[in-house]
């Protein structure tokens, strides 16, 4: 029995130890965080938790030390797990709190709207939370008209764009067009210029390439009018010449 009394004594002598030196490291953090050496308070923060990892105050603080140099990530991390761990509404709502702070530093503007909603839950007369809450949704409201502002100043951008090119191929393609037309009248000048040239050289101008039809009908009337010529000759050669016999005695 004295001996389970005195391992009884031992344990609690270690755990006051223990306590003593949290609170130690706490308090040293506190002095430094006063003195804005955050770096500093974080580590002795840090030393303080590694002596009573469920230490709510050294926890606590050391997500303020990460909080003051905008170590924002890690800050979020360790108030979310403050409030999620902890049943004391005043710490959860504290906690809470600090998030939407970190959250809104973050420009996560949402999370943390959540997050001091949830703090308002626990703590409903805290008119700080309160306030940073409206803050937060007047930013979101003015981020959304912005983004809708951009949208629809690209659209218009892009009709414009789209306009200017629609505008420059009808430009291209009159003037292909107008290139086209000049070239097909140079083509007919030159060959006026080439008739006129050949003319004054004596020469007749080349008839254009008759069709199919039109030699087959051409050789047809020829043939037509050779064989009329031909039934004529045949004709007069039958008759005879007709003249006045005179006898010679």
């Amino acid at each position: 029995m004295k001996q389970f009394i005195i391992v009884i004594y031992i344990l609690l002598q270690g755990s006051l130890l223990f306590a003593q030196k949290e609170k130690k490291y706490i308090h040293k953090g506190n002095q430094l965080y006063q003195e804005k050496k955050y770096v500093e308070a974080e580590a002795s923060y840090r030393q303080s938790v590694d002596k009573s990892k469920a230490s709510v105050e050294g926890n606590f603080n050391l997500g303020d030390a990460l909080y003051k140099q905008k170590k924002f990530d890690n800050a979020v991390q360790k108030f979310t797990d403050i409030a999620s761990s902890s049943n004391d509404k005043a710490v959860k709502a504290k906690a809470y709190h600090n998030l939407g702070n970190s959250l809104l530093e973050s420009k996560k503007l949402e999370e943390s709207i959540e997050a001091y909603k949830k703090s308002l839950m626990s703590n409903p007369k805290d008119d700080e939370t309160r306030y940073n809450l409206a803050y937060a949704q007047e930013k979101l409201k003015q981020q959304q008209q912005n983004k809708d502002k951009n949208k629809d100043k690209n659209k218009k951008d892009q009709d414009k764009k789209d306009k200017d090119q629609q505008d420059k191929n009808k430009d291209q393609n009159k003037d292909n067009k107008d290139q086209q037309n000049k070239d097909k009248d140079k083509q007919d000048q030159d060959k006026k210029d080439q008739d006129k040239k050949d003319q004054q050289n004596g020469q007749q101008p080349q008839p254009d390439k008759l069709s199919k039809e039109d030699a087959e009908r051409m050789l047809e009337a020829l043939k037509n009018e050779e064989k009329n010529t031909q039934d004529k000759l045949k004709n007069k050669k039958a008759k005879g010449v007709k003249g006045r016999i005179v006898k010679d005695w």
